[in-house]
């Protein structure tokens, strides 16, 4: 590894043990090698200690730092990041699987597209076995030289993962870290495209994958689901009135705050304005994961075949 990866990817866990092993095998088995993996162990009480130190033994290029308390999940997210030191910078859970060839080509679409800042891929969502569940087209206007269209696609199309791509760091530096309401992430996400264009490979290299454990599942509620991201949102001063308000007004802060022109400002505005008046359309918004599952038997894909170390796990 050199002194300063052309890439860092972070990785906050929290009690990741069933499956951090098969996402260490699908990351470290990238096809492009110039990269830190910075791994934040949120005071795991499982075996998530054991596994991060068996491969931080094994690979260099792994940075592991355990935290003494669990701070929760946003303040570890955006700790990986300030602890990164790569020109781009990737999130990664610890429960999904990537195709051995993601971060090969999202670099080159980075290095191909200047006016780029962030390269995903296509996805899929799959199960607890590793076995697709539901493909997903990506359809966002995302790669619109427009910024108020860029949003205005946000705002009303059912969303994507584009916060799992490959970034440019210089890019996410300048945006309001990652708050911890409800639907924050959207928000983050909204901002960062208001910065400049994404860019969509069409290969199918990333499995999101959704099981009962998985944070949104095992917190149902918005008020679980925020004390999750971050302990202090607990107690009588954030309620869940509080915690809408605060996603509404995050959109707006992301326009306030972002680099556009007058009437590009006066655009996202309008946008928002109208996604609020609609009260958002069905379906808008929805999570990859809530849609109906499809028949594995359906699908040409093999997840076996484009994620690396998943050959040897299910021989």
């Amino acid at each position: 590894m050199t002194d300063r990866p052309r890439l860092s990817i972070g990785l906050p866990v929290y009690n990741g043990e069933e499956y951090l092993a098969e996402s260490f095998d699908a990351l470290l088995g990238q096809t492009y090698e110039d990269f830190e993996l910075v791994v934040s162990d949120n005071a795991s009480t499982d075996g998530t200690e054991d596994i991060c130190r068996k491969y931080a033994a094994q690979d260099s290029r792994i940075r592991y730092h355990r935290l003494p308390r669990n701070i929760g999940a946003t303040p570890n997210h955006n700790h990986v990041f300030a602890e990164s030191r790569g020109e781009l910078f990737k999130w990664a859970s610890h429960d999904d699987l990537y195709g051995r060839d993601l971060l090969r080509r999202c670099v080159e679409a980075l290095d191909e597209r200047p006016d780029v800042i962030l390269a995903h891929t296509d996805q899929a969502v799959i199960d607890g076995d590793g076995q697709v569940t539901v493909p997903y087209e990506y359809t966002l206007a995302t790669d619109s030289p427009h910024a108020p269209e860029r949003f205005r696609s946000l705002l009303f199309e059912p969303g994507g993962d584009d916060f799992y791509g490959v970034m440019r760091a210089d890019m996410l530096r300048r945006v309001k870290p990652m708050d911890s309401y409800h639907h924050a992430d959207r928000t983050f996400v909204a901002e960062i495209t208001l910065h400049g264009r994404f860019h969509q490979v069409p290969e199918l290299l990333y499995f999101r994958r959704d099981h009962p454990t998985r944070a949104e599942r095992a917190n149902p509620s918005k008020r679980s689901r925020c004390v999750n991201l971050d302990p202090r949102r607990a107690g009588a001063l954030h309620p869940t009135p509080r915690l809408l308000a605060e996603y509404i007004w995050g959109f707006a802060s992301a326009i306030r705050r972002a680099p556009l022109s007058p009437a590009d400002r006066r655009a996202c505005y309008r946008h928002l304005a109208s996604w609020m008046t609609s009260r958002v359309r069905p379906g808008a918004g929805e999570r990859v994961e809530d849609r109906a599952p499809v028949d594995p038997a359906q699908l040409t894909v093999s997840v076996d075949a484009l994620v690396a170390g998943r050959e040897g796990r299910r021989a």
